[in-house]
């Protein structure tokens, strides 16, 4: 997992606040940004197991101190855990 966005990037897209009982269904399934799209996923409190799907398989626990960085077109997954609270932003 990369440890940090490029440079210039912008925000276009932010989702709101979720927990366990909230989460998005597609956040939940095997699903990729688009081409030229990077995205950041911010956990507020506790964990949340993230998977990498490609090129290969990545199991990564992010939380508040290590978000989660999502290179254009890469398949990947959130599986929630119980104690879930996170907002995604998406910048390009």
């Amino acid at each position: 997992m990369r440890d940090g966005l490029p440079p210039g990037l912008t925000v276009y897209r932010r989702t709101p606040s979720f927990d366990a009982a909230t989460v998005p269904a597609g956040l939940l399934a095997n699903h990729r940004t688009k081409e030229g799209v990077w995205s950041r996923v911010v956990v507020l409190e506790g964990t949340l197991p993230f998977r990498f799907l490609e090129p290969q398989e990545e199991l990564v626990m992010l939380s508040p101190e290590r978000p989660g960085i999502v290179e254009p077109t890469r398949m990947h997954r959130a599986e929630a855990p119980p104690q879930l609270t996170s907002p995604c932003s998406a910048p390009c």
